[in-house]
């Protein structure tokens, strides 16, 4: 087609997230395979890469925005604009789960921690028995130093009995078929409880005059 020499793209293309030390595919592909394609970065300099007529530019790019020109009866024209983007990641996917505490009770405010290690781009889902409610809210934090780790805490505000259960979360890898989940159990009671642990017998004697302690452990 001489009126649009490039194949047109649908958004999800244009946006490509490449793993550090992988290569990339720039996916300008022309509707005459006999086209002659040049590609360019965000400074319209021309970068030397391998071309496939089915699927595009291949290689190790930098992060950036890359385009495609093409001349056709001298006419030039510009493919959709691709921006790259290189993320940290490993092949195995760390992820742990913390609670301030396990026990609560009603009125109280759940706060649960799911932290995944050395990488920068995951999907992330939590399950929890108050999700049908959307009673959780979910923040993220992406630390970079010392090191990699993304850190997605949900609370549960004003909690009740009906938020004991397990809490769980799920990480899926962003580029590999990869995923990890951990949980854990939260129990809130109705009211606060005390457990005593004596540390004497149910009858115990005592001398005149003698001075005796009674230890009790609480709970």
């Amino acid at each position: 087609d001489p009126d649009m020499p490039f194949v047109p793209s649908i958004p999800e293309d244009q946006f490509i997230l490449v793993e550090e030390g992988d290569p990339a595919v720039i996916p300008c592909r022309t509707s005459d395979p006999e086209a002659q394609v040049t590609l360019v970065n965000s400074l319209d300099k021309s970068v030397h890469a391998l071309y496939d007529t089915k699927q595009g530019f291949i290689g190790n790019f930098p992060a950036g925005s890359y385009t495609c020109k093409t001349m056709v009866k001298g006419v030039e024209f510009k493919s959709d604009e691709f921006l790259i983007y290189i993320i940290r990641a490993t092949s195995q996917l760390p992820v742990e789960i913390e609670a301030l505490k396990t026990v609560y009770k009603t009125g109280e405010t759940i706060v649960v921690t799911c932290v995944v290690f050395d990488n920068e781009v995951v999907n992330l889902q939590w399950n929890y028995p108050g999700k049908v409610k959307e009673k959780g809210l979910i923040k993220l934090d992406d630390i970079k130093v010392p090191s990699q780790k993304l850190v997605y805490t949900l609370t549960i505000p004003e909690a009740s009995v009906k938020d004991t259960g397990d809490y769980e979360c799920t990480a899926r890898h962003a580029t590999k078929e990869v995923k990890e989940n951990k949980k854990v159990a939260i129990t809130v009671h109705d009211k606060g409880f005390v457990h005593l642990e004596p540390q004497f017998s149910p009858l115990e004697a005592v001398n005149l005059h003698e001075v005796k302690n009674f230890v009790v452990d609480v709970q």
